[in-house]
């Protein structure tokens, strides 16, 4: 007897069961803007920076009340995402555990291995990182270095980290070492790490490998007063994203004509140029530097001239060096040494939920689909149709995605290498 329950409602809920199941990276991140697009007005969100301010001296304001100095990024819907199937008319007789397990399982895990590694692209975007490249994270040390750095850019809260099959292994055998007898055990016979350097540490294979560009020559800034004011920094790649704290950096002494001298996400420091606390303090005591220089990524790729080898370079952070969005403790001398990561490396990641935005639409359905659903739950939304191919007699389904990722505080993540 057929299964009536086998209708567009009970399929869409099921396949967001079962997204959600599958999902790692993306559950773990910010979805808040989501109600945004309930509006649909075009395909970009604005979203807002935080804003900072400093403290000052005396009871008598008058000369002291400070701008509100308020950015915005935007994230764009870049990308279409669906997965179909078809099946005979005699399949919709299943119950709804067996079509789960025959169709709408394997179609999820697909949808959520494509939103979860379009996700994870964006380590590109984070400026710093610790730990050795091509040597994966194998104890407590390793991720406490990521911890502490978080820590030292005054980064609180919860905290989770993605790391790739090697580190979880890795770091599984060390703490099956551990006295603590729970974490010994689930260590030792199924990889769970748990919690580490006050971090949930969670295992994906969608963590990506960089590989670095050329990254020749004897790099070195051109030019003097290379820093940006908080109002006037931005800039906007060749995708059409827009980063709000970020500049052009004028470097030269690259190797000579060079296709990719630097790819997007390779990082790299400036001589001179040390990082500071991110929370702004006393204004006359300005921000605390910090022992370690400041780190900076390369948000797109980038070719030398000939000559002597100039390139400019879309960074970030932006070089900022006074007031509450102060990024970096001086702006760098002209021809201050530039040092690149310039090995590859899997980029395993820990971060603060403000660190990465996800935003999806809840799509239209068309009015000539009779079979449709819409689901939308917790910050995500899916569509589901099916229609009959009259030749076949088959029945061809299909579940679309539409969405956006962003980077919306870069500061608020560390790349931990592996």
């Amino acid at each position: 007897m057929a299964n009536n329950l086998i209708t567009p409602a009970v399929i869409a809920k099921e396949a967001m069961r079962q997204l959600e199941n599958e999902l790692t990276f993306t559950k773990l991140v910010n979805r808040q803007y989501k109600h945004e697009f309930d509006k649909r007005v075009g395909d970009t969100i604005s979203i807002r920076r935080p804003v900072k301010f400093e403290t000052n001296t005396g009871f008598d304001i008058t000369s002291q009340i400070q701008d509100v100095e308020e950015g915005v990024d935007n994230l764009k819907l870049q990308y279409e995402r669906n997965v179909s199937w078809a099946f005979s008319s005699r399949d919709l007789t299943l119950t709804v555990d067996e079509y789960s397990d025959r169709y709408i399982r394997p179609a999820m895990i697909t949808m959520a291995q494509s939103v979860d590694q379009l996700g994870m692209l964006l380590y590109r975007d984070i400026p710093n990182e610790v730990g050795t490249r091509n040597t994966p994270p194998s104890n407590f040390a390793a991720m406490a270095a990521a911890a502490q750095r978080l820590e030292e850019l005054s980064i609180k809260g919860d905290i989770n980290a993605i790391v790739d099959s090697a580190a979880r292994w890795a770091m599984g055998s060390s703490n099956s070492a551990l006295y603590m007898q729970d974490v010994a055990r689930d260590a030792f016979r199924k990889g769970d790490l748990g919690e580490i350097a006050s971090a949930r540490v969670f295992s994906s294979q969608n963590v990506l490998k960089h590989t670095p560009g050329a990254a020749t020559g004897t790099p070195l800034i051109n030019g003097v007063s290379q820093n940006v004011t908080y109002a006037a920094a931005g800039v906007t790649l060749t995708d059409g994203r827009v980063f709000k704290s970020a500049q052009s950096l004028v470097t030269d002494g690259w190797t000579n004509s060079t296709t990719g001298i630097l790819k997007a996400g390779d990082v790299f420091t400036i001589a001179g140029v040390f990082a500071v606390n991110q929370v702004p303090g006393d204004a006359v005591l300005n921000k605390s530097v910090l022992s370690f220089l400041q780190q900076f990524t390369v948000l797109e790729d980038a070719n030398s001239g000939a000559t002597t080898g100039p390139a400019t370079l879309k960074i970030a952070p932006a070089i900022i060096i006074d007031g509450p969005q102060q990024t970096v403790s001086a702006a760098p001398a002209d021809n201050a040494a530039i040092t690149v990561r310039n090995s590859a490396g899997m980029m395993n990641l820990m971060f603060s939920p403000e660190a990465f935005t996800l935003v999806t639409v809840p799509l239209a359905l068309p009015d000539s689909a009779t079979w449709k659903q819409r689901v939308t739950h917790n910050g995500l939304s899916m569509t589901i149709m099916k229609g009959m191919d009259i030749l076949t007699r088959r029945e061809i389904v299909r579940v679309d995605m539409l969405f956006g990722w962003r980077t919306t505080n870069p500061m608020a993540a560390v790349r931990l290498a592996g």
